[in-house]
């Protein structure tokens, strides 16, 4: 138990980060119970830890990955935190301890005046589990950095989300307006590139590396044991990720990729389910409400442009990284499908097109609400820069 205790005092002796991520002030703190979701490495450790710096009710942190609670329940070692004071318990890694949810629904049950924050995979299900948690949780999914976060990080601005109606109607001003105030183009490359996740500002050069790390992560130590997938499993989850990032956005007959992948329709479903749960990739369908993972998707990406990069081996396709920045940038906060016309149709109502500085109307003429979002620093009449869409969070 003091080793425990130890652990959580040296975790936050060591928090050295000041700049707090788009989520942090969303969140309804005072919550009883509250579980936040995200990628591996986009700061959701980092953001809890903030948050228990400040609080001033006696909080200790608690990675349940830890060997520790290989043979001890979470239940009972918060029973014994609670004799000795202790009010806030922020559970990090839920999903890697076997009793999760029923740990934290009895504890949600038995003690009144205590607050849980617990941070898991984005697979996390609080459907799932031993305990059904949809009932008493508030949940939030943290997102990998926007593109306004990484330019206030970056440059130390203090640049505020832009709501998408005011991007459509005042793009013109707005794009003139922030991209004079640091070298806009060098700043967007590099986002493209290596700025999704905060551990770029801990080493570029190592960026890669890591990110491919993480990615591997996901698969093995998130993926497969939370949804118990077999070993052959996971292999054809592996080969499938590598054709699809070999051509992305991939248009996907789902028969064939069985028979290549030597498995079957529905499999090769539930495993693109799986990868898109997880934040590796983003599936665009033709409607999101009340569906399941055997609805096919009309295109397949990859989640974010810097795993094009990480795939691409320097042969990235520009018109892949553009219409992958919008789709991630869009679909954090919107409703994104695929329309009957354009490329992506975006909250029932706007149409969009993405592309180049060359790019016309021919493909959106016509069409109410029908939008350009084009690789172009200003923008004026329909032709939105592609860039201000990274200003939504």
């Amino acid at each position: 138990m003091n080793l425990l205790i130890e652990k959580s005092k040296k975790k936050l002796t060591q928090l050295n980060a000041k700049s707090k991520r788009y989520l942090y002030n969303q969140i309804d703190w005072t919550q009883k119970l509250i579980i936040i979701k995200g990628y591996r490495g986009a700061g959701k450790t980092t953001m809890v830890l903030q948050k228990l710096s400040e609080s001033n009710d006696k909080s200790i942190y608690l990675s349940l990955d830890d060997f520790y609670f290989e043979t001890n329940r979470l239940i009972e070692v918060v029973q014994k935190l609670y004799k000795m004071g202790y009010r806030v318990f922020a559970l990090d890694e839920v999903h890697r301890y076997n009793w999760w949810s029923k740990d934290i629904k009895q504890l949600y049950d038995d003690y009144e005046d205590i607050n849980i924050i617990a941070t898991g995979s984005s697979i996390l299900d609080i459907k799932k589990g031993n305990a059904d948690l949809s009932r008493r949780a508030v949940l939030y999914t943290l997102h990998g950095m926007s593109f306004r976060e990484f330019i206030n990080f970056k440059h130390n601005r203090d640049f505020k989300e832009i709501k998408l109606y005011d991007i459509i109607e005042k793009h013109h001003q707005l794009s003139s307006d922030i991209s004079e105030q640091f070298n806009f183009q060098k700043t967007f490359d590099e986002y493209l590139e290596f700025g999704v996740f905060p551990f770029y500002f801990e080493s570029k050069e190592t960026y890669r590396q890591k990110l491919e790390e993480t990615l591997n992560l996901v698969i093995d130590s998130d993926i497969t044991p939370f949804e118990e997938l077999k070993y052959s499993t996971v292999r054809t989850m592996k080969k499938l990720l590598y054709v699809i990032s070999q051509s992305v956005p991939f248009k996907p007959n789902i028969n064939k990729l069985a028979q290549k992948l030597d498995t079957t329709r529905n499999t090769v479903l539930l495993l693109l389910d799986h990868l898109y749960q997880a934040q590796i990739l983003n599936l665009l369908k033709t409607d999101t409400k009340g569906i399941s993972y055997l609805q096919k998707p009309e295109k397949i990406y990859l989640h974010n442009t810097n795993l094009i990069h990480l795939f691409s081996a320097g042969k990235a396709n520009i018109g892949n990284i553009r219409e992958t920045f919008f789709f991630n940038q869009l679909n954090a906060t919107q409703h994104v499908v695929a329309p009957k016309y354009g490329d992506f149709l975006v909250n029932n109502q706007y149409i969009f097109e993405v592309g180049g500085p060359s790019k016309t109307n021919d493909q959106i003429r016509g069409l109410p609400d029908a939008y350009l979002a084009l690789d172009i620093k200003n923008g004026n009449n329909n032709r939105i820069p592609l860039w201000l869409f990274g200003m939504l969070y």
